[in-house]
């Protein structure tokens, strides 16, 4: 890679997000000889990532919604701030799981605050630092909330979790509103599909974006 990029994945709970990227960063190491910097959200360093006990802890459930939003906002500052940009500026390709659209779709949406509200505060966060390409792994609420229960035990089980089959259903309505307003950056992805299949439909679309180059052979 001549310059730095930066890739996203985004998704309903349950969309299998964690177990694609892994088979993804796979993938593009054996073809591609590169090793990704991988992060999430909220986290991706020593400040996010306390930000994260304090927002995912399930006994915090009297945490107010802009409460919520706001802490968030200030992990995604950090993140953008200390890991995202300096590693895209020093020419490598970082992939996040979760950044900005995750916000809009859980707080702006599901918690029902207005959207402009939501990407005023994440504007000031990220000040204009959007991903080049992002994944939305889509599936249908009831299945993601299915994986969930089935996966319990062998995951973290936090307090977005925990929420209402219609908070989940809304939160992937706007996540599809989204990717529908901005669709050179977002790709919707059918996640019902196995593992290995959404995999590879990512790579292909990295190398169709010019991102990735695979090594000739």
């Amino acid at each position: 890679m001549k310059q730095g990029k930066f890739v996203t994945l985004e998704g309903p709970d349950g969309s299998g997000k964690t177990s694609v990227l892994n088979k993804l960063l796979q993938m593009i190491n054996d073809h591609c000889g590169i090793d990704p910097v991988v992060t999430r959200e909220p986290g991706g360093n020593m400040i996010g990532e306390k930000i994260r006990e304090i927002i995912l802890d399930v006994d915090h459930t009297q945490m107010d919604p802009r409460t919520e939003a706001l802490l968030y906002a200030a992990s995604r500052r950090q993140h953008v701030v200390e890991t995202i940009r300096p590693a895209v500026e020093a020419g490598k390709l970082v992939i996040s799981d979760r950044y900005v659209d995750s916000s809009i779709a859980y707080q702006g949406t599901g918690r029902d605050i207005p959207v402009e509200l939501v990407k005023e505060i994440n504007d000031f966060a990220i000040e204009g630092y959007l991903p080049d390409v992002t994944f939305l792994i889509d599936v249908p609420a009831e299945v993601g909330l299915q994986r969930i229960k089935q996966a319990q035990g062998s995951r973290q089980y936090d307090r977005l979790d925990q929420e209402s089959l219609v908070f989940h259903e809304q939160t992937r309505e706007a996540f599809l509103r989204l990717a529908k307003d901005q669709p050179q950056r977002i790709h919707v992805i059918d996640g019902t599909k196995s593992v290995e299949e959404v995999a590879q439909t990512c790579y292909q679309l990295l190398i169709t974006h010019g991102i990735l180059e695979e090594e000739a052979t």
